[in-house]
Parts: structure tokens; sequence; C-alpha cells
């Protein structure tokens, strides 16, 4: 199985890294460097508008595009999984990982980019914000998922090759699983929901439901997870599996926290 996650708006480049962590290159870096390009013919004011933020966050990542090098090294950039800062990564908590445990991510877990497509958890990653549903034109299109195309699905291929029945375990949000291209692509998807109990009833509380995400990854990274049955014995923070509202391939975790 190969699990993906979204990455996060968040970023983190200075905490320090754990020790001995090794470090690989992400496979899209020509593309990544097309958009870096794009990106620099646009204002501060251009970002802001394009991509709804502060006057102060636009002039950040106007620099950061402006620094941005297409030669990755420790030190202008970090290990992805280690870099992204936000609800999921707060669940995966992969600072307590050990060396064991990152080794395994680094084969059975993608996190989706707007900026580099799809990066594996020790891939280097200079910093940025370039979400997934931006209507940035480009010279494939007026959307990143023009842009990204089959890439993505193909590099899935590509990482399930020698798996008899490939299983993509989605753990992303629909804005960035969109860029996975389902024609291309060859695995199952399973999709992972996580509902609380609010007001009467089950429902989707987005930050609980981006924070199980990472619950479900680390879950998924401590156990080595290789069977889709196996994740119906997810329990983390007092979640548990609902087969009533579930199918085959919508796994439903619901938790009463009242």
């Amino acid at each position: 199985m190969l699990f993906l996650l979204s990455p996060a708006k968040s970023l983190d480049y200075e905490r320090p890294l754990p020790s001995g962590l090794c470090h690989t290159l992400p496979p899209f870096l020509s593309q990544s460097e097309d958009l870096i390009e794009t990106l620099r013919q646009l204002s501060p004011q251009e970002v802001g508008s394009l991509m709804g933020i502060s006057d102060k966050l636009a002039q950040l990542n106007v620099a950061r595009y402006a620094a941005w090098q297409p030669a990755f090294t420790p030190d202008n950039a970090r290990q992805a999984l280690f870099a992204f800062n936000g609800d999921v990564y707060e669940g995966l908590a992969a600072y307590t990982l050990n060396a064991d445990e990152i080794a395994w991510a680094q084969n059975q877990l993608l996190m989706l980019s707007g900026l580099y497509g799809a990066l594996r958890p020790l891939d280097l990653m200079q910093p940025y914000r370039l979400e997934m549903g931006t209507r940035l034109g480009n010279a494939r299109g007026s959307n990143l998922y023009q842009f990204w195309g089959s890439h993505i699905a193909q590099l899935i291929n590509e990482r399930q090759a020698q798996e008899a029945q490939p299983v993509v375990v989605n753990l992303a949000s629909q804005e960035y699983f969109k860029s996975v291209d389902r024609k291309h692509l060859k695995a199952r998807v399973l999709e992972c929901v996580f509902e609380d109990y609010k007001g009467g009833k089950y429902k989707i509380i987005s930050f609980h439901a981006k924070h199980a995400r990472g619950l479900m990854a680390r879950y998924a990274i401590e156990r080595r997870l290789t069977q889709p049955e196996q994740l119906v014995q997810f329990d983390a923070e007092g979640y548990a599996y609902a087969p009533e509202v579930s199918s085959t391939d919508r796994l439903v975790f619901r938790r009463n926290t009242a």
C-alpha cells in the first residue's frame, strides 16, 4: 500500500533535525523549476490576489521564489517530512519516529504538492507556498491540475509496479487528490474518512480530520501495514471503525468525545 498526504501551509525550517538523517531529491525538479519561473513573473500584489493571502505573506513568498535554486542541498532545503508543520503533521509526529520507521515511510508515503508534485519523506524541499487549487496559468493550461496532468499517477504506478494488487490509501484532501489522474492510475483507491460527534450527529470537522489523517499515517508506519483490512483496527485518540457507514473503498472512523 502507498499512503498519500496533503502538504501543509505552515513550514518549519528552524527546529533541529534528527541526527543522522539522510536525504533524497524530489522526482519532478525540472517541473518545479518551470513553475518557479512562472511565479517569478508575478508581483507581490499579483501573488496576494492569486492566492488570497496578506501583503506580508505575498512578500515572503515572492522572496522565496526569488531565492529558490535548482541545486538542492541541506543548507537551502530540508526533508519534506520535517518541513511541513500543519495539523496533519502534528498527528504524524515525525520527530518521534525512529530510523527504521522513517525508512519504511520513505517507501510507502507520498506527500502531494502544488510546486513539487509529489514528495517522499526524505526528499529535500525548499520553502514555498503554492496550493494545488491555485489557478496559476502555465504552459500546460490554466491551473496546476493541467500542469501536473498524469505525472503524479504515473509516479505512483512506478512505485507500485511490483505489487500484484496495488492499493493507494488516500489521506489527502480532495483538493490535492484531484492531482492524481484516476484515468492513468492502476491502483485501487481506498479513502479514509474521520468523523466526530457534534450537534447531535457525526460530521467531518476539518481540524480534527486533518489531525486524524496524520494519526492514521503514523499508525501505518509504526505497524508496517501492507493490507487494507489492517486499517480497520485503527483506534488512535478515541476513533473506531464504523462498519455500518463504511463501504469497500471508503472506511469511516468515528469518535464521540462528548
